[in-house]
């Protein structure tokens, strides 16, 4: 009876070290889960960057408004017939 009381012990003791520690137990459970979260979260910041970057291109698509902004902005474009004034603060 002690032998066996010995073992039943022993095979507790060991499964509570696969639930704790092993491969899949609960440290590493915890552990994929908030990586898991962490990429969630990028994954809908890139989300968020691409719909506005789609918006940009389908707006430089449709609208000649847009390409202009984007050349005087950027590029310090004009219009012909336009006069250009920089002021000094």
């Amino acid at each position: 009876m002690k032998y066996l009381l010995s073992i039943i012990t022993l095979l507790i003791i060991l499964l509570q070290y696969r639930l704790w520690q092993g491969d899949g137990g609960i440290a590493e459970i915890t552990a994929l889960q908030l990586r898991l979260d962490d990429l969630k979260e990028q994954v809908e910041e890139k989300k968020e960057r691409n719909e506005t970057l789609y918006a940009e291109v389908e707006d430089l698509r449709k609208g000649q408004e847009a390409l202009e902004e984007r050349a005087r902005d950027e590029l310090g474009m004009m219009r012909e017939g336009e006069t250009f004034f920089q002021v000094l603060e």
